[in-house]
């Protein structure tokens, strides 16, 4: 019972799709599927589709799938049919195929392939617990498979909720190739009868997801390893209705640096915490196709790059592992790709209101090299245009190690009207006897509040003399 040949001898072009359900915003695990599925389609010259999987109407929003696509736009991925744009397999929402989910489950149903299940939640709960204790693997145990009709019947009468599920054949083997990890078996004894509409009537995952690519042309489905004991389910059911079996790549799942599952408590993990933070699209796109996926380029990749760079025989076996200190080289880079148009837009929120074009152009000169992130820019801005009335500890430090005397010299040669600071600096240096890092980081710390950041010649261009002359007599008192 291997799916090897339907999934391969079709000369079709490559058809990808992600489907998400809208139940919240775009997780970091399922926006790099989506972001490997779109480049998998984009490199082959295929087709990338977007599916809705909204049958859990208690659990979807609009509001969620309005989210959704602004986030998956804002990444940079575009798609060829979807919910937004329609297309020849329209409708992309699941809420609104049921009437094709009917039509397929009359066929199961005729071929005596369903079943309706009356066991509750408890029922199954306890029937689990009890094959776990035994050292068995949890399958659902048959208690309804072999109702006769009149028992049917009679509980149906009674008006008791009634699942249906899946007949899963004995004695097969279920076999296929998977992209990632080659070829997979599993024996159908191990799999246990499914669910495959629930009691409220909807469709479950295991068999509206896979009609749904057969149906829309699919053929190759990208998603987590964790789908990998889906698949035979799957397959089951698309061999019963005779159609087509995509391929399947199963990649290794999102984890965090300390190797546990993605999630809140590893901090930002959706794409719009991410967005908000001020990250920029580039900067995901570098850092999630190189998770589960080997880049041959080691630099910053473009659209154009990231396409030409994929492939779909690089995906890797190994779980991937988000790592922010990863995605803020990939933001330095983005931003460093950046036009001077482009920068000044991003950061444009963050500038005090009111500056000329000059002082902007100044600003943005300055500062470039030292922004990662568009907080870091207004940072910088209070810095340089405000009134400076924090210092960092490490800045302090430095100001009272430096001691008064050194900034009783300062004000006599730094910052009047015509000095040229590296002149300056060096007058200075030689008056209090210091040089390096002991002449210039009490010296920034004084008139920044830092010990780092952009070059401080620059930097003071920008400030008034008058107000250059107060840091450093703040300076002074603070150091006694």
């Amino acid at each position: 019972m291997s799916s090897d040949s339907m999934a391969s001898d079709s000369p079709d072009p490559l058809v990808t799709r992600f489907a998400p359900s809208p139940s919240g915003y775009l997780h970091l695990g399922n926006a790099r599927t989506a972001l490997l599925s779109y480049l998998a389609a984009r490199k082959a010259g295929g087709r990338f589709i977007l599916r809705v999987e909204d049958t859990d109407e208690a659990r979807s929003s609009e509001d969620f799938m309005m989210a959704l696509f602004a986030d998956l736009k804002w990444l940079g991925l575009d798609w060829d049919e979807g919910p937004d744009i329609g297309g020849p397999h329209a409708s992309y929402r699941q809420q609104e195929r049921r009437a094709i989910y009917d039509e397929y489950l009359s066929r199961l149903d005729a071929a005596g392939l369903t079943y309706p299940c009356f066991c509750t939640p408890a029922e199954l709960s306890i029937s689990r617990k009890r094959q776990l204790a035994a050292g068995q693997p949890p399958r659902y145990a048959g208690t309804c498979r072999n109702l006769t009709t009149e028992e049917r019947a009679e509980r149906l009468v009674r008006g008791l909720p009634a699942a249906l599920r899946f007949r899963v054949p004995d004695g097969q083997v279920v076999s296929f190739v998977d992209v990632v990890h080659g070829e997979q078996r599993f024996n159908t004894n191990d799999i246990g009868d499914f669910i495959i509409r629930r009691t409220d009537g909807s469709t479950a995952f295991f068999f509206s997801n896979a009609v749904d690519d057969a149906l829309m042309g699919v053929t190759l489905v990208l998603r987590g390893d964790d789908h990998m004991t889906n698949t035979p389910r799957q397959i089951l059911i698309l061999q019963a209705l005779n159609l087509r079996i995509p391929q399947y790549a199963h990649v290794a799942l999102l984890l965090g640096m300390d190797g546990a599952p993605l999630s809140k408590r590893h901090g930002d993990t959706s794409l719009r915490d991410l967005r908000e933070h001020g990250y920029l699209p580039g900067a995901l796109r570098n850092h999630l196709v190189r998770l589960g996926h080997s880049c041959v380029t080691d630099g910053w990749l473009d659209d154009a790059a990231l396409i030409a760079d994929f492939d779909l025989n690089r995906l890797g076996r190994a779980a991937a592992k988000f790592d922010e200190a990863q995605l803020r080289h990939w933001q330095k880079e983005t931003v460093a790709h950046l036009s001077t148009d482009e920068f000044v837009k991003w950061i444009a929120a963050e500038l005090p209101p009111g500056l000329d074009p000059q002082q902007r152009a100044q600003f943005v000169t300055v500062v470039r090299a030292n922004i990662e992130l568009p907080s870091d820019a207004r940072a910088w801005a209070k810095v340089i245009f405000g009134k400076l009335d924090e210092f960092e500890p490490t800045a302090l430090a430095a100001i009272r190690e430096a001691g008064e005397g050194f900034f009783t010299e300062a004000l006599q040669v730094i910052g009047h009207p015509g000095t040229e600071f590296k002149q300056a600096v060096k007058a200075l240096g030689q008056a209090a006897g210091k040089k390096g890092p002991a002449l210039f980081m009490p010296l920034r710390a004084a008139l920044t509040g830092f010990t780092h950041g952009p070059e401080l010649a620059p930097m003071l261009a920008l400030l008034p003399f008058a107000e250059v002359q107060a840091r450093l007599e703040h300076a002074r008192r603070l150091a006694v």
